[in-house]
């Protein structure tokens, strides 16, 4: 542990006041949860966190999140070439979740970018891909395409980033935001970003993104800013029952939105199977795009990205298990797939799960069984839409 560096980010105090329970993502160390007074089990605290979100507004450090300042008159140029999807003709003040492939074609990692303005854009990354992916752009940008305008400088421990969400995220956010910056939804839409500042002037920047699936913003100031700055939303929040979330609550509601992450992009994924096969753009030349198009890649029995309920409402799922048909024995012979991700949703009121199954995308209605041999387990699920919640995306559009 002494050879091992931890990372905090900039509100580790103030979560170590609240009585947080922190768990290790990647070299960082990050709230887990937030346990009230007379809450026994964690499932108590996350599902509290999860419900005060969806129903108010919550509060997440996601410093954590790589960013990479990119800017220089090729800047375009160069992300149209990393990222799967087009982002030449990204406007100023717009965000766009980009999808980045292997030279394989085997999914990298996903994030978003912002624009800031016609040379400069700001892009996030996972947490545990942050330097891969840094490694990787630097590789492109020094080797491949030398000739380009296009520099680069990771960014992640200058910023103290913030994620606000939940319906009463921009009634929060219109309390510190300086009068200056119209923040409504006409004039700052989902997916708008811009230079903005806080507090009296203290330079920040907003990103109108949500991985909640609620209405939700990002806001980023200088780190030696980010304790302060959730002290200060903490406070002019009372009144709207704003509630701090953990990594537990996060998973719960991405899962809940059907959002991919670490255990969906494991290196062993494609885009189609993750269901964002569309983003991989056929009318420009991107890292991995043509080995994407291998055959063995685009099998039409495929896995592809399912949602996964119990049949009976008081089973839980279990990472790991496998499909099987009902009348098959759970052999490798017989394998459909398996559950990558579960939590129990407080909003559903019961176990939900992600998983990747062949033909997954044609067997909506249908039941089998997740088989988990390990905790010698067989629950009867049936495969449902991977969105769970708000699948047309009105909450956070509003």
């Amino acid at each position: 542990k002494h050879f091992k560096p931890t990372r905090l980010p900039p509100t580790h105090a103030w979560a170590e006041r609240q009585n947080a329970v922190f768990v290790e993502t990647g070299n960082w160390l990050r709230a887990q949860w937030y346990p009230q007074a007379g809450e026994t089990h964690w499932r108590q605290s996350v599902d509290r966190e999860v419900a005060a979100t969806r129903g108010g507004v919550g509060l997440c450090d996601v410093t954590t999140l790589g960013k990479i300042d990119i800017q220089g008159r090729d800047a375009a140029t160069f992300l149209n070439r990393v990222y799967a999807n087009a982002f030449a003709k990204l406007a100023v003040g717009k965000v766009r979740y980009g999808l980045m492939l292997r030279e394989d074609g085997i999914v990298k990692d996903d994030g978003t970018t912002a624009r800031f303005s016609e040379t400069h854009f700001v892009m996030t990354t996972t947490t545990a891909n942050a330097v891969s992916v840094f490694r990787h752009m630097e590789f492109c940008r020094q080797c491949l395409w030398p000739d380009l305008d296009v520099h680069l400088i990771s960014t992640t421990d200058q910023w103290g980033q913030i994620a606000v969400a939940g319906p009463h995220s921009r009634t929060l956010l219109e309390r510190v935001v300086d009068e200056d910056f119209d923040i409504s939804n006409e004039a700052f839409p989902f997916m708008a970003c811009g230079e903005i500042t806080v507090c009296g002037g203290v330079r920040a920047r907003l990103f109108r993104i949500s991985f909640s699936g609620e209405q939700a913003y990002e806001l980023a100031v200088p780190a030696r800013y980010g304790e302060a700055l959730m002290e200060r939303l903490m406070e002019v929040g009372a009144d709207l029952g704003v509630t701090p979330y953990g990594t537990e609550a996060l998973g719960v509601m991405r899962i809940e939105k059907g959002h991919v992450a670490g255990n969906e992009l494991n290196g062993q994924t494609t885009a189609l199977e993750l269901g964002l096969g569309g983003l991989v753009s056929r009318k420009k030349d991107s890292i991995g795009r043509i080995m994407s198009e291998r055959a063995g890649l685009n099998k039409e029995d495929g896995l592809r990205l399912v949602g996964v309920r119990p049949v009976a409402a008081e089973d839980s799922l279990s990472a790991g298990a496998h499909f099987t048909e009902k009348d098959a024995a759970p052999t490798a012979e017989n394998d459909l797939g398996y559950m990558t991700s579960v939590a129990y949703s407080p909003s559903l009121e019961g176990s939900i799960g992600l998983g990747l199954m062949k033909n997954g995308n044609t067997r909506l209605g249908d039941r089998v069984w997740a088989v988990d041999l390990v905790r010698n387990a067989r629950v009867e699920v049936e495969i449902v839409s991977p969105h769970f919640l708000d699948p047309e995306g009105e909450r956070l559009r509003g």
